[in-house]
């Protein structure tokens, strides 16, 4: 049994990692690509879609338990990942209509992907192998912003122009990446609970399959209902409403380093023709960036309470070392100009070291942030985690969404005044959560 839970965990992040090395690449230079397109009857932007698939995601977050509960966790991932494999191919042939079609399908499928993989992992976990399963998958999903964005580096490197043949050939590859992760899921065994399950339904007079169904599609509405119910009684509490501007933070900075700054790379003139390929690397750097701050402080400092307010601290100094060092270094209209490169000049001569080093630092930011949000999340909630995670992701994606649609009209210096006010006021409130947190504990210890 504990090797079919491995085998499974396994296979689970393998996943995740194909599917997530195809998407997160085609996040990160979407925009340069339709910038590119030598078409006028495209008229898409990859800042809206990208906004378009958080917006649905954020409120898809609570269907997504429903439809896990009904078909179950290994057909909604399946089913989930060629909805993002019918996203990637859009790319192959673009038209506007199928690019926002398959936005709102994507945002419907990451909702459901993200539920099933939850549900599965702790389906295939104890309480003395959670901590392992859940590190594994981790490492492996972060692997999946290096792989994708090293073929963009060596591919675009030396080009000022992204052609028709390299973007077919880049997002052939990216769905061929795609779809083997799609597969991967079907080769997933069932544990334990499922076998119990069936075997219960089975003794229940031998339901017919479509009564089966209808049994599980009734229990899944009820607890609907119950966790949308203590979703609404935990958003009036004083500690969600505290975090709320750290969640909201959370989103701003995913959108900037996901989408935004590579495609600000890629635009600023003076890069010439090492432009295109930067975003790639810029894109690993980030990675690197997250897998670090990730095992520094998601494991190291994962039991300590009292340590959880200086990780969020150095995010927040880090953030701000990264945003100034961008204000100067990158073109002010870097992430609005569409059909040219940036006219703006910066204050310095931009800099690769510097704008890879910031990329470095959005990554290690970020991982602060997620790391210390969860771990207090899961301190103070510990017995309601499930719909305290689903509040800080519809905030976090309600507000990356909002941050894409207007990437692509406020010039860059706007952007970046915008994260470090919500990421101060933030990291503030924080602290004051964590403050209550060691006073009760103080109170109960007395």
């Amino acid at each position: 049994m504990a090797d079919r839970r491995t085998f499974n965990v396994v296979i689970l992040g393998v996943g995740f990692l194909f599917i997530f090395t195809a998407f997160t690449t085609c996040g990160n230079v979407e925009q340069t690509v339709v910038k590119s397109l030598q078409t006028d009857t495209f008229t898409g932007s990859g800042y809206h879609s990208l906004g378009i698939i958080y917006g649905v995601f954020s409120f898809s977050n609570l269907l997504a338990p429903t439809v896990v509960a009904v078909i179950g966790p290994k057909m909604t991932m399946f089913l989930s990942g060629l909805l993002y494999s019918g996203y990637i191919a859009v790319f192959i042939i673009p038209s506007t209509w199928s690019f926002y079609l398959t936005s709102v399908l994507i945002g419907i499928g990451a909702a459901m992907l993200w539920t099933a993989q939850g549900h599965f992992l702790v389906e295939n976990s104890e309480a003395s192998t959670i901590n392992r399963n859940t590190g594994m998958f981790w490492a492996l999903l972060q692997c999946s912003m290096l792989f994708g964005n090293l073929y963009i580096y060596f591919d675009w490197n030396g080009k000022t122009e992204v052609s028709d043949s390299s973007r077919k050939n880049i997002f052939l590859s990216l769905l061929v990446t795609s779809i083997l992760g799609t597969l991967s899921f079907l080769v997933l065994r069932k544990s334990r609970h499922e076998d119990e399950m069936l075997s219960e339904e089975e003794g229940q007079a031998l339901l017919s399959t479509p009564v089966m169904y209808k049994h599980r599609a009734n229990t899944a509405m009820q607890d609907a209902k119950s966790e949308f119910k203590t979703i609404l009684q935990l958003l009036k509490t004083k500690t969600i409403l505290l975090l709320s501007p750290c969640m909201a933070y959370s989103g701003l900075e995913l959108s900037f380093y996901s989408g935004v700054y590579g495609t600000c790379i890629g635009a600023t003139t003076q890069f010439g023709e090492a432009a295109k390929g930067l975003i790639g690397i810029s894109g690993i750097v980030v990675g690197i960036g997250e897998i670090v701050g990730g095992g520094l402080f998601g494991l190291l400092c994962k039991n300590n309470r009292f340590r959880r307010t200086s990780v969020v601290f150095l995010g927040m100094v880090v953030h701000f070392v990264a945003v100034y060092l961008i204000f100067l270094n990158i073109p002010d209209d870097a992430p609005v100009v569409f059909s040219t490169t940036t006219q703006h000049k910066p204050y310095l001569t931009p800099s690769v070291s510097i704008a890879l080093l910031c990329s470095f630092l959005l990554g290690l930011g970020d991982s602060c942030f997620n790391t210390q949000l969860y771990s207090i999340l899961g301190c103070v909630y510990a017995g309601q985690s499930t719909p305290a995670f689903a509040i800080f992701k519809f905030i976090q994606s309600v507000f990356a969404a909002v941050a894409f649609f207007y990437s692509g009209y406020l010039l860059l210096k706007w952007q970046l005044l915008l994260m470090v006010t919500l990421g101060f006021s933030g990291t503030l409130c924080f602290f004051v959560v964590e403050r209550m947190q060691n006073f009760l504990v103080d109170l109960q210890e007395y």
